[in-house]
């Protein structure tokens, strides 16, 4: 029988190894079980950060945690062609706070204030990931966004997203527009062109 050898790197200045059976459980079982709010490394493998566990996965593969409610939960999100603003940073290879490799390549937010980002949404002016996410969120609600590559730039990147990047955004939904009436081509696209 195999051993699975795991080094254990907790908040606390303790660090201990510990020698199991593959037949315990998965990985994450195993770290869960020998230390909660830590890191935990197997074999050479960082795994994600425990707190991964307070996303929920789409069916489309976004993983979202909401870091802020929305201002009223009961309002309406927004509708396919309706114009709205968002407040955004955007990272690759995770979020700061969870790993020092996490490196910010855009954002609404700079050192001369912050420039909402205005957009219909769910017309495929921007990422997939993007349209999908903002067409589920409410006014004032804020998300981390975690976006495969197949729903953001893809196999080619672009600027300075390098090819088939995993997207880590932090996303406020800042103001829903009015919805536009929409002519029949319009219309016709929609149905023609889902999401």
């Amino acid at each position: 029988m195999k051993s699975i050898v795991i080094i254990v790197a907790s908040l606390f200045p303790l660090i201990s190894a510990f020698s199991l059976s593959p037949e315990i459980g998965s990985r994450r079982e195993i770290c869960k079980a020998i230390v909660s709010g830590g890191a935990c490394v197997i074999a050479g493998f960082a795994l994600p950060s425990l707190a991964e566990e307070d996303y929920i996965t789409t069916d489309r593969g976004i993983k979202y945690k909401v870091v802020t409610p929305p201002t009223n939960p009961d309002s309406a999100p927004p509708v396919r062609g309706q114009t709205v603003k968002a407040l955004y940073t955007l990272y690759l290879n995770g979020f700061p706070e969870d790993t020092a490799q996490a490196k910010k390549v855009d954002g609404s937010r700079g050192p001369f204030g912050e420039k909402p980002f205005e957009f219909p949404v769910g017309v495929s002016q921007v990422i997939a990931g993007w349209d999908l996410a903002i067409l589920d969120m409410r006014v004032g609600e804020s998300r981390k966004l975690v976006i495969p590559s197949d729903l953001g730039y893809g196999q080619f990147g672009a600027g300075r997203i390098p090819e088939r990047a995993t997207l880590y955004f932090k996303v406020e939904l800042a103001e829903i527009g009015f919805l536009p009436k929409l002519t029949e081509d319009q219309e016709k696209w929609l149905v023609d062109n889902p999401l």
